[in-house]
């Protein structure tokens, strides 16, 4: 006769889900940190916010230029290091870093509001709004632009496709990002109506604006809020609507259109004239 089977416990059941760290096992959210890579845009950090710099790397082909900012760090209590090229590229995450980086908390975009924007416009300062800017080098280069011109502020949508601030935008600007102050704008539409009694709100868009000489802007009786759009697309057809005026740069014909950052840097200096600049 044969024998039964010997007896074997049940196998557990591997199939099973493992359970859920508790609430407090959890990571928590870490802040994210923000490199600013470049001699320029770290001049710039230590020069209107210093105390937000955590870190400073060096490399030593840039030690010397850097020297000023190196005994500074020293003075704040800022940890720094001089490291070999090749880690500071690995820690910047590019060999696009100028042989000097700062790392910073990240500086999220503040909420825009229309009661502030009066008080701008009373004295005198222009506003650039980018609504859909895709391209992280475009929104440095724009921010590079209106730092340059004396803006303290550009204000970027909520599209989907819209760049914020990023390490790439930073490198880009120059450091003009350091020294605007970056605003969110929800409801767009909205907010564009409610600024026209105290700006001029003006959008831009290839073949279906009127052509416009930069000279018109500068000479407008109320300051600008020029409104800038998709690299691809353009402007959202609600964003065209409730702008006061939609303007296309005349050209040649040779070529279809500018880059917005190219845009943005010819209307940007015709609406930041001397009125403005002296009133920033």
């Amino acid at each position: 006769m044969s024998r039964p089977p010997p007896h074997r416990p049940p196998r557990p059941d591997r199939r099973r889900k493992q359970s859920r760290p508790a609430e407090a096992e959890r990571p928590r959210h870490r802040r994210e940190t923000l490199r600013i890579a470049g001699l320029p845009a770290v001049e710039a950090l230590f020069a209107r916010a210093p105390g937000a710099i955590e870190r400073l790397y060096v490399a030593p082909d840039t030690a010397q230029a850097a020297s000023a900012l190196l005994r500074e760090a020293n003075a704040r209590g800022i940890a720094h290091k001089i490291v070999p090229e090749a880690a500071l590229a690995k820690i910047a995450g590019t060999t696009l870093n100028g042989g000097i980086l700062a790392e910073t908390a990240e500086r999220a975009p503040q909420q825009f509001d229309v009661g502030q924007a009066r008080n701008w416009a009373d004295r005198w300062q222009p506003l650039v709004i980018l609504d859909g800017i895709g391209n992280p080098h475009n929104l440095g280069a724009i921010a590079r632009t209106a730092a340059f011109f004396g803006l303290p502020r550009i204000a970027i949508s909520d599209h989907p496709s819209q760049a914020a601030p990023s390490e790439a935008a930073y490198r880009v600007s120059e450091g003009g990002l350091v020294w605007l102050d970056v605003l969110r704008i929800h409801r767009m539409p909205d907010v564009l109506r409610r600024l026209q009694p105290f700006y001029l709100t003006v959008a831009t868009a290839l073949g279906t604006g009127r052509s416009i000489a930069p000279g018109d802007l500068a000479a407008a009786s109320k300051p600008v809020c020029l409104v800038l759009g998709n690299e691809e697309d353009g402007l959202p057809a609600a964003t065209l609507a409730a702008c006061e005026r939609v303007v296309t740069l005349p050209g040649s014909g040779r070529v279809q259109s500018l880059n917005v950052a190219a845009t943005a840097a010819i209307l940007i200096n015709a609406i930041a004239g001397p009125r403005a600049r002296n009133l920033s």
